[in-house]
């Protein structure tokens, strides 16, 4: 028995106990419900909710003429949020079949009841975002908030999610050069150069996560909009640009070229209107293609061959006052340095060249021996000049990955007995294409040198925030007297020499061909390794500057491995800058001089309308024709044809025949001087043509009523 009530007690206690800690439990759980509640509901919306950025819609880029060269396309995720509490169940009934109707008509990927469906299924159970669809254009997302329940904005649940997606209209054209902004991409060419310009101020929206990891943007009046980036204006052309890659594409086909520039410059702004870079893809030459990516025209510095001997040169005229008619003994075309032949490309038509005929045929031999011969006892004199042309440093261009030029001096490791004559004519150095052609450009610009530029302004909203103007980087890099003895050998060569075959006749061209032989490329250097002796090809270049009287443009060509048996740079690449100069040559309002700059044309008066004499007489002052009116008010009159050489204006009495009743002769009068006349005196006017008036229905000096209807035949 006492065991019976042992049991009985340990029940009742394991009883009680159980009591109090449900007891304990409901008690914490009314604690949490209502005195703490608050605090818990705030800890849990902080765990599904978060801030999260909007992206600003990135700047465009345009070309000098405002066409557009990149842009960023918006595109919306769409839902619906259709437990708004704004929406109610009258209008969620009323209009939630037009509604499905209407986005199935729109979007044309399901059917008018599927759309019903799914609004219908998300309104029973209660859920506040289902996608309606994504990848939405802008135009199609403005058409959906015209529609049913959503053109309430806010309040009808409609709810975007917006991704910008970077586009080039003109694909392919200067794409290196303008490059591309792509999400976790580090963005290259001038969409690097500008990313902080360009990519704008992120905003903030509050999205909840819901079922399934989605975030849904809570509709929060404390949102902050992303501030749009700016636009950058570049000095490119694309019309230009499009005939330099279609000039140079064409020659990369025909001489199964591996790859290729072209860049085009203003002289007196440094102005980049063109620059196009192309490579060959493919296995094989059935499956050939040529794009731009890679930019060798300012990333790859290679040993520049001939079109350096224009520096060499400068320096030896320009150190010793050296003339154009100085004789040099080339021989049979042959010199030997130690252990090094330097030979020319053809025999030489004498054994003994001027200096301006041995630039003329680009003799290697001439450009070894003149160097040689002034600068062998102080080597460090020539490239200390070389160095003043600025060839040794880089161009400090806004795009990144410009090619790290090399001119190495006496105190280099890798200098020798070979180096002075080799670097005279173009190898033991590293120059990428811009900076040739800067060189050129600064004798083209008398002298003065300028740094090459891509961009022109920036705007934003449309007002203009920055304007880019011109930099020198050097006021005179050689004498005057320099300048024009290089502007003479220059043109000489297209004339008499190695670029003769480019055979323009509108204007004169002044230039330098080059072909040279060039180790293979380290790639991620920007370089040429020309210790490399047993991998190289050739590179067929052509630079200069158009029209040679008055240069406004320079321009280079280099073709990398053309590999059809020709190789020399006034054959490869001289039709290329040929296609270009002529194509902007015929295309540009800037070679034309005004028809009447030299004297006035104006021989006679022109034929003038009939209309009011203030009126004439304002016109002809403007245009400084002579004229006289012997009427001082503002008064309708005709021109006394008498007199060509001048305008004499007699009064018309048109306005008082009208206030007599009578049809005045309206020969000569514009359609809206006599529509203005007839219609204030009550006619009704038909008017046949354009123009001034030439004949009239009604006769002049005939009566006429309110009323009556009058034709006007125009011409």
């Amino acid at each position: 028995m006492e065991n019976k009530k042992g049991i009985l007690s340990r029940v009742y206690l394991i009883y009680i106990l159980l009591c109090v800690f449900a007891l304990a439990i409901v008690y914490r759980m009314l604690v949490i419900q209502f005195k703490e509640g608050e605090t818990w509901r705030a800890k849990a919306e902080a765990f599904t909710t978060q801030v999260h950025e909007i992206e600003a819609v990135r700047g465009n880029i345009f070309d000098i003429n405002g066409n557009l060269l990149a842009t960023s396309l918006p595109y919306y995720e769409v839902a619906v949020d259709i437990n708004a509490p704004s929406i109610d169940k009258k209008l969620f009934e009323s209009k939630v079949d037009s509604l499905g109707m209407m986005i199935a008509n729109l979007f044309k990927d399901k059917s008018q009841k599927e759309y019903t469906k799914l609004l219908r299924k998300a309104r029973k159970s209660g859920d506040r975002y289902v996608v309606i669809k994504r990848n939405v254009s802008y135009k199609d997302l403005q058409t959906l908030k015209t529609f049913p329940i959503f053109r309430k904005g806010r309040r009808g649940g409609l709810v975007t999610l917006q991704t910008n997606k970077r586009e080039r209209p003109f694909k392919m054209l200067a794409a290196r050069t303008i490059g591309m902004a792509r999400t976790g991409i580090k963005p290259v060419g001038l969409e690097g150069a500008y990313d902080s310009v360009l990519m704008g101020i992120s905003g903030k929206r509050l999205m909840q996560k819901i079922a399934g990891g989605v975030w849904r943007p809570i509709n929060d009046d404390n949102e902050v909009e992303p501030k749009d980036g700016s636009d950058l204006y570049t000095t490119l052309d694309i019309n230009i640009q499009d005939v330099a890659e279609s000039a140079l594409l064409k020659t990369l086909i025909k001489n199964n070229a591996s790859h290729g520039c072209a860049i085009l410059m203003e002289v007196k702004t440094g102005a980049i209107k063109a620059i196009a870079n192309l490579r060959r893809s493919g296995k094989d030459s059935s499956s050939y293609t040529y794009s731009e990516d890679l930019n060798y025209a300012i990333a790859y510095a290679t040993e520049p061959g001939s079109t350096f001997k224009l520096a060499s040169y400068l320096a030896v005229m320009d150190d010793y006052d050296v003339s154009l008619e100085e004789k040099i003994q080339v021989g049979n075309g042959e010199v030997t340095y130690y252990n090094k032949t330097i030979k020319d490309s053809h025999a030489p038509e004498s054994p003994t060249l001027t200096l301006q005929r041995a630039f003329e045929v680009s003799s290697n031999v001439a450009a070894a021996k003149t160097i040689t011969k002034y600068y062998a006892k102080d080597p460090q004199k020539y490239i200390d000049k070389l160095y003043s042309f600025h060839l040794n440093e880089p161009l400090g261009l806004s795009i990144p990955g410009e090619g790290k030029p090399r001119i190495k001096n006496t105190k280099s490791k890798d200098w020798s007995g070979i180096s002075l004559p080799q670097i005279s004519y173009g190898y033991e150095s590293l120059i990428t294409p811009l900076q040739t052609l800067t060189l050129y450009n600064a004798i083209a610009n008398d002298g003065k040198m300028v740094r090459p530029r891509f961009e022109n302004e920036i705007r934003r909203n449309g007002k203009c925030i920055k304007t880019f103007t011109t930099e020198i980087v050097d006021e005179q890099i050689v004498k005057a007297s320099t300048v024009k003895k290089a502007k003479q050998m220059l043109e000489g060569v297209v004339q008499n020499g190695s670029g003769k075959g480019l055979n323009i006749t509108a204007f004169k061209v002044g230039g330098k061909t080059g072909t040279a032989q060039i180790a293979g490329v380290k790639r991620g250097s920007g370089n040429t390794a020309y210790g490399d002796i047993g991998n190289r090809n050739y590179q067929a270049s052509f630079v200069g500057y158009f029209p040679a009287d008055n240069p406004l443009y320079s321009c280079i060509v280099v073709i990398n491995s053309p590999s059809n048996g020709v190789y020399y740079g006034g054959l490869v690449a001289g039709p290329v800058f040929k296609e270009i100069a002529e194509k902007v040559y015929s295309g540009s309002l800037d070679f034309i001089a005004p028809i009447n700059q030299k004297q006035d044309l104006l021989t006679k008066a022109p034929d003038v309308i009939n209309t009011k004499n203030n009126e004439l007489r304002l016109i002809a002052n403007t245009l400084n024709i002579p004229n006289q009116s012997n009427d001082t008010d503002n008064k309708y009159v005709k021109r006394n044809t008498n007199d060509s050489s001048s305008i004499i204006l007699q009064p018309l009495q048109i306005e008082s025949q009208l206030k007599k009743g009578v049809i005045p002769n309206l020969n000569g009068l514009s359609a809206k001087d006599a529509l203005y006349l007839l219609e204030n005196s009550g006619l009704h006017v038909r008017i046949v043509g354009m123009g001034s008036v030439k004949k009239q229905s009604v006769e002049a000096g005939q009566k006429f009523n309110k009323g009556d209807k009058i034709t006007l035949i125009l011409s």
